[in-house]
């Protein structure tokens, strides 16, 4: 009479370990993720040569070579998706946006490869990649790009498929990481 009891509570201990151990792999490859993201090249492709120089501030004063860009207003952000392994870049509607370029499919593939990784389960289409603002940057920087976003690297629509429970699926929470970008070229973090 008992053994059915025992049975089922020893399989959802097994799953509820399954589950937890899924999420660490999520958060880790968000983590991971971002990482790489901050560090490499950026997917937005037209931001790499964009020059913030001329742009107008919501106060109507003109962006000179060497301003910070500190205004939402003249990038309030970017995010970029996958859908069926065709990565599209879109603007922040809260302000106005660059040209953001064709969007580079390499390096958001480059991002997801690492965040496989930790989580080999995923695909593009579960990664979703925000470029903010964060008020860090200066016009006409000879050096690269810039502004300097908060990137934050999302995990959505990633399901659990709990084998042991009559196949009972269970929808992640979201998992995401942030660390404002670095340099934003290159093919290599560590």
């Amino acid at each position: 009479m008992v053994l059915p009891l025992l049975l089922l509570l020893t399989i959802g201990l097994i799953e509820a370990g399954r589950f937890m151990w899924t999420c660490n792999r999520a958060e880790k490859a968000t983590q991971m993720g971002v990482r790489y993201a901050v560090a490499t090249d950026i997917v937005p492709g037209g931001l790499v040569n964009y020059s913030f120089v001329g742009a107008t501030r919501s106060d109507g004063t003109t962006i000179t070579q060497g301003d910070a860009i500190n205004d939402p207003s003249v990038f309030a952000g970017a995010t970029c998706l996958s859908s069926s392994g065709t990565v599209t870049c879109t603007c922040d509607t809260s302000g106005s946006c660059p040209d953001l370029g064709t969007p580079n499919p390499t390096a958001f593939n480059d991002i997801v490869a690492r965040m496989q990784l930790f989580m080999p389960e995923l695909t593009a289409d579960n990664v979703k990649i925000d470029y903010a603002y964060s008020g860090l940057g200066y016009a006409g920087d000879p050096n690269g790009i810039d502004v300097a976003p908060l990137v934050k690297v999302s995990l959505r629509d990633i399901v659990f498929h709990a084998r042991l429970l009559a196949g009972l699926n269970i929808t992640l929470p979201a998992f995401s990481a942030a660390l404002t970008l670095e340099d934003g070229q290159g093919s290599v973090a560590n």
